[in-house]
């Protein structure tokens, strides 16, 4: 029964897959020009390992890890008292609110920007497959403030949700993606004047506030024959007296102290800290990649992202925070914050984020190392300065 549930899952992704339109061919020679790409697809700068055959023997044959998933509800603001924090501007001018994974609610400046929203029960095309939220979100998407922008990172179900993003349409937000997603918005109903498409190192203005789109060491796509179609990016978002930048999802990559040189310092950062594996090393920082990337990029407090609400690789749910607060206990300068699911904090106003989560054991940094490689050569991995004396104090 779960052979055939799996090739049904799949059968379903493929077909999803299959039916998205390829890019038109105005949207095609914007592609063209971009220097990410490559006669049909997107390409890192510093390409991606993968050990192919381990991880799919892993996923086939191996045993689930034990509390890879909470045993009940997890600690959370709830509705009115999430709804009553948001209802006045945050008096410092900056507030974040994380509602798990990837999605969180940046106020910066007079500005209202969401993360990644993924309000669907399951990051899938179907409703009945893939891996399944633990819990709804504080908040609905109805319930938000009126938003100026959405930030898409790209085109993975657990980022680009399609229930989402048609939650959103009724509104005014628009809708800020990397190159070639603005097809499939276009696709879904969002009107072409609310669509705005970014390459590296370009940026929009909205109300005041630049958001520039960043480097990201990532792919796209979901099966082989459709891979890289569309770009993958971070986001510095830069206001008149506060700057964040959002990693999306990435690896470990020489572009991230450019970062912090061209837009940084940044007051918040919002970093992918979890969902990680020693077999896929490149696509995703792991902990304390994590935190030697908020150090590059001249961050000066961290909010680890990327966990925290749904299950897409085999670690004890807690494993991700844990990690990445013993790294950043080895930099005396690195201050981590951890709210609760829907909790509204003001970064710049240094308040106290206690534990909310319970005592697991989970794998340390020495039993199951996230290592990058240099340049997709396994036998060749970067040297993480994890506390560099460079970064911003």
């Amino acid at each position: 029964m779960i052979k055939f549930l799996a090739r049904a899952g799949l059968a379903a992704l493929c077909a999803a897959a299959l039916a998205a339109c390829s890019p038109t061919e105005s949207r095609t020679a914007r592609l063209q020009q971009s220097p990410q790409w490559h006669k049909d697809h997107f390409e890192n700068p510093q390409p991606l390992w993968v050990d192919t055959r381990s991880a799919y023997t892993r996923m086939i044959f191996g045993r689930a890890t034990p509390l890879s998933a909470p045993e009940g509800p997890l600690p959370g603001v709830d509705a009115a008292t999430a709804s009553a924090a948001l209802a006045a501007p945050p008096p410092s001018g900056l507030r974040v609110t994380w509602f798990g994974h990837s999605s969180a609610l940046i106020e910066i400046d007079g500005v209202r920007v969401l993360t990644d929203p993924l309000w669907s029960e399951r990051a899938s095309p179907v409703s009945w497959f893939g891996p399944k939220r633990w819990q709804r979100p504080s908040l609905e998407l109805a319930a938000l403030p009126p938003l100026d922008a959405v930030l898409i990172s790209h085109d993975h179900y657990d980022h680009l949700d399609r229930g989402s993003i048609l939650a959103l349409a009724s509104g005014t937000a628009a809708f800020v993606v990397p190159l070639g997603i603005g097809l499939q918005l276009s696709e879904w109903g969002i009107p072409p004047d609310r669509i705005i498409e970014l390459d590296w190192w370009q940026s929009a203005t909205i109300k005041g506030v630049e958001v520039t789109a960043t480097p990201a060491r990532h792919r796209s796509g979901i099966v082989p024959w459709r891979a890289n179609e569309t770009l993958w990016a971070g986001y510095a978002v830069a206001g008149k007296n506060h700057r964040a930048w959002y990693s999306g999802d990435t690896g470990y990559h020489d572009g991230l102290t450019e970062i912090g040189t061209r837009l940084g310092p940044f007051n918040v950062t919002l970093i992918e800290a979890g969902q990680y594996d020693a077999r896929w090393p490149d696509a995703h920082l792991g902990p304390e990649q994590a935190v030697a990337a908020h150090r590059l990029v001249r961050g000066r407090v961290m909010i680890p992202v990327h966990w925290g609400a749904l299950k897409l690789s085999e670690n004890v749910w807690t494993e991700p925070v844990e990690r990445v607060l013993t790294a950043a206990a080895k930099c005396d300068g690195t201050k981590v914050l951890t709210p609760r699911l829907g909790e509204s904090i003001e970064p710049t106003k240094d308040p106290a984020t206690p534990k909310w989560w319970p005592t697991i054991p989970g794998r340390s940094a020495l039993e199951a190392p996230i290592v990058a490689t240099q340049n997709g050569d396994p036998s060749r991995r970067v040297a993480v300065n994890l506390c560099p004396t460079e970064a911003a104090t």
